[in-house]
């Protein structure tokens, strides 16, 4: 450290790496998060990257981002705007201009700047030059020249050359933010094990980044983030797809069941498909189908067969699935659906967040096929999403759509390690040898029938998406019977609501402002309803994770509020839904189509417009 140097606490800062896709800031903003939370800050991510596998290079369609918030206090959003941004070029400037506090530091990568750089990035001028960033603490460092200068004499080619500047960026920030390197060290040492040039060269460059920024006279003073007073236990960073994987196969375990998935690769749903076909040595069975057809429907006849059931999908791919999804409704077998949302119609935003597939997941597929939507709210509790969602298909057979969005998935937070031991049982709801038994005969309180395992001797027995006639399962044209089963099947899913918990309220049970939201909106939502009420003002929080059946205390909890208001980003999806369900209150909407999560400032100013 400076002896000159000053260092500073902060509660919280939101930091952006931003540059080309191939410069590495994926990389970089994992390292630091990574190395935040072995600290013990409380913190939330949000990786922001383009849709074209080979954007052209400078320009802002290309531009790759990844922001995390670090505290010491709770956080629940990737913030708003970023207190520093580092932009490896003038592409990363322009994009993110508008995403960057007035006053806050912006770390240049001068070497950058020539003109035809500022012209693919659709620049007239040098916006350094032209008072464009003025109030800004602008950092001009040559990040490129200087990593080339550092690795002059290492033996690298190039291009590995090049493509280890962001070390030097990485290394600058972990100054400034008094972050150890000793975690990127050993990440680098895993990771390029059998190239110990590259290892060596790409420290070396960390630590000239690190004693760069100690030097300059830009950065007089340093930052610390102390850590985070949060509940006791084993944490471990985990990303919202990696939670949504290890939930299933604790669900497994709980169940004695096998895990099976089929899958075809969809952004931003294919890291599930990644994380567990890592775990071969657990038992589990991961099948990459040649499509969205044959990747569910290799998952109904796992089902069949006995093994926990899960495919994986977005909206696209969901599109595809609902033939094979009403054939598991009316076969009634569990099965679970996991949609990680993205934007849409057709192939859309790819890489962009939205809420706009729940009337998909609700209604999108034909006849009358009601099936459980449930949707998690944090990348952490993907896992108690996706855990919750393989209890309820195999307890109550039946499918179960799980609803993500591209923000959780990718996004990352604290997940506190636990026990499978201490977690819910499991009892998946299937006939035994030697019962009395009839296909379709139906349990009198959750109104499921029976899961008959082929081969289980005396349980011989047809399933197939003809009818059922009631309680034997003989295939059955006459029309009370069908009208009769399409009631049981929707009714089936109703009493769900007995098996579940109560929805919960975050603040007072009665005010002046009810706000509502489902799914990824929870950390907007929520932060800005607390720093409402830490302002005084009488607002609450109902955050809807069982979406279908809704809790069963839902119209007791809007009674008490003279305002409701649903949030959600897509153009009014759940507030129709619970419009159609409990059609006595009046709801008003708050709904952004962006691609992004919802910043708390905009929602503050439209609850204070309905505050009385």
């Amino acid at each position: 450290m400076n002896k000159d140097s000053t260092v500073i606490d902060l509660e919280k800062v939101v930091i952006k790496f931003a540059g080309d896709s191939g410069d590495g800031m994926q990389l970089t903003g994992s390292q630091f998060t990574e190395t935040s939370a072995l600290l013990g800050n409380d913190l939330a991510t949000f990786p922001d990257f383009p849709a074209e596998i080979r954007a052209p290079l400078g320009t802002v369609a290309g531009v790759s981002g990844f922001q995390v918030h670090i505290g010491n206090t709770e956080i629940n959003t990737p913030g708003d705007v970023a207190d520093v941004l580092v932009a490896m070029n003038p592409a990363a400037l322009k994009a993110n201009k508008n995403w960057i506090k007035k006053g806050g530091t912006i770390i240049i990568n001068s070497d950058s700047f020539a003109k035809k750089d500022l012209d693919k990035a659709g620049y007239e001028n040098n916006p350094l030059e032209d008072g464009s960033f003025s109030g800004f603490n602008i950092v001009e460092a040559p990040i490129a020249n200087l990593t080339q200068e550092t690795l002059k004499d290492s033996g690298l080619d190039g291009k590995s050359i090049r493509r280890a500047k962001n070390m030097f960026a990485l290394g600058m920030v972990y100054w400034m933010f008094n972050r150890p390197m000793e975690r990127t060290k050993k990440f680098l040492q895993n990771k390029f094990e059998s190239k110990p040039l590259v290892v060596e060269s790409n420290i070396k460059v960390l630590h000239a980044g690190y004693n760069f920024a100690n030097t300059i006279e830009a950065l007089p003073s340093s930052y610390t983030v102390t850590k985070a007073d949060i509940e006791k236990g084993t944490y471990r960073n985990i990303m919202g797809n990696q939670a949504t994987a290890w939930g299933f196969i604790a669900a497994a375990e709980k169940a004695n069941k096998q895990l099976f998935l089929g899958s075809y690769p969809i952004t931003p749903a294919s890291d599930i498909l990644h994380e567990l076909a890592k775990h071969k040595n657990l038992g589990i069975k991961t099948f990459q189908a040649e499509d969205e057809i044959a990747a569910i429907c290799s998952a109904l006849g796992a089902s069949f067969a006995g093994d926990l059931a899960i495919t994986t999908t977005s909206g696209p791919g969901l599109a595809l699935k609902g033939e094979a999804l009403g054939l598991a409704m009316i076969t009634e077998l569990p099965l679970v659906v996991i949609d990680v949302q993205r934007g849409g119609p057709s192939t859309g935003l790819p890489t962009k967040t939205e809420q706009s597939d729940l009337f998909q997941a609700m209604y999108g597929r034909n006849g009358e096929s009601p099936v459980i939507v449930l949707a998690a709210s944090t990348p952490s509790n993907c896992f108690d999403w996706a855990f919750e969602a393989s209890r309820l298909a195999l307890e109550h057979n039946t499918p179960v759509v799980l609803l993500s969005d591209g923000y959780l998935g990718n996004g990352a937070g604290p997940w506190k390690i636990r026990s499978v031991k201490d977690m819910p049982d499991i009892t998946p709801f299937v006939a035994k040898e030697g019962e009395e038994w009839q296909s379709y005969a139906r349990d009198t309180k959750k109104l499921a029938r029976k899961h008959a395992l082929p081969g289980t001797k005396g349980l011989e027995h047809r399933v197939g998406g003809l009818e059922k006639e009631d309680i034997t399962g003989n295939i059955s044209y006459e029309p009370e019977n069908h009208e009769k089963m399409c009631f049981l099947r929707a009714k089936k899913v109703e009493r769900v609501a007995d098996f579940i918990s109560k929805q919960k309220i975050y603040g007072d049970e009665s005010g002046d402002l009810l706000v509502i939201g489902w799914g990824g909106t929870y950390g907007s939502l929520y932060t800005s309803v607390k720093e409402l009420r830490e302002e005084g003002k009488k607002v609450s929080l109902a955050h809807f994770n069982y979406i279908n059946p809704l809790p069963k205390n839902t119209a007791e909890i809007f009674k008490n509020f003279k305002n409701i208001v649903v949030c959600e980003l897509n153009n009014g999806q759940f507030v129709d839904l619970l419009k159609s369900k409990h059609d006595t209150f009046q709801f008003k909407q708050f709904n952004h189509i962006q691609g992004l999560p919802f910043k708390t400032t905009d929602l503050k100013e439209h609850f204070n417009t309905l505050i009385s």
